[in-house]
């Protein structure tokens, strides 16, 4: 099983930290998000993790250079950012003959267990992703999904206008296929250009009672550091 770990971005809601640190690396609980990364795809499985860098590279190549064990990692540097459907293209012959892989944003704090994400996808065999879900405060900040008997009937990226509070969570289990849906040219992102066209085509998966936070602000990152120790995980 293989997993891309999506972990390019600049991170700049979170400077001034991000100007020294790149945002896979800071750290909640003392465990680098990097690190809870890896032991999350070594708890559902994953063998092989493809961690796509752009900013400050060297810092997590150094990182990663004293890991050992499974999850495999390899990096892929970005001189320019492909977006986050962009790197998935871009990753085609690291997927291989793989028929289903995980994608996730980095930047997330969770302990959602992905094998449900591969569970609803073996369960809807013409499905091409399966997306995990959560009711989002602000649905005007995120992806917003509607979906009826579990698939996902509409998508769109920041409404000004949502027509739910059911929002995309940022992990994902994708069917290899739909690296033929990905729109070629530019920078191309999983929720602006890839998730619309694979509506009917995907299942949505509740996170449930799983913490998740997008740590993408201050506030974000305070909060994940008061509240994560007390899932007894860290």
């Amino acid at each position: 099983m293989k997993a891309f770990l999506l972990a390019a971005g600049l991170g700049t809601r979170l400077r001034p930290l991000t100007d020294s640190v790149p945002k896979c690396l800071v750290r909640v609980g003392g465990h680098p998000l990097l690190e809870l990364w890896l032991d999350t795809f070594r708890a559902a499985g994953v063998d092989e993790v493809l961690v796509n860098l752009h900013h400050m590279p060297e810092q997590v190549r150094s990182h990663l250079a004293a890991h050992r064990g499974k999850p495999q990692v390899r990096t892929s540097y970005e001189p320019t950012l492909l977006g986050s459907a962009g790197t998935l293209l871009a990753g085609r012959r690291f997927i291989g003959s793989d028929d289903v892989f995980f994608a996730v944003n980095a930047d997330n704090l969770t302990d959602f267990d992905l094998r449900l994400l591969l569970a609803a996808l073996e369960a809807a065999p013409s499905a091409q992703a399966a997306i995990a879900v959560f009711h989002a405060p602000r649905p005007e900040a995120c992806g917003i999904l509607e979906v009826q008997g579990g698939l996902v009937t509409s998508f769109e990226e920041k409404p000004a206008a949502p027509r739910s509070d059911l929002a995309n969570a940022g992990m994902y289990a994708f069917r290899r296929s739909v690296l033929d849906v990905v729109p070629h040219g530019g920078p191309v992102d999983i929720g602006t250009h890839l998730l619309p066209r694979l509506v009917g085509r995907s299942v949505a998966v509740p996170v449930g009672d799983a913490f998740l936070i997008d740590i993408g602000t201050p506030e974000a990152l305070a909060r994940a550091q008061a509240e994560w120790p007390l899932r007894g995980i860290a």
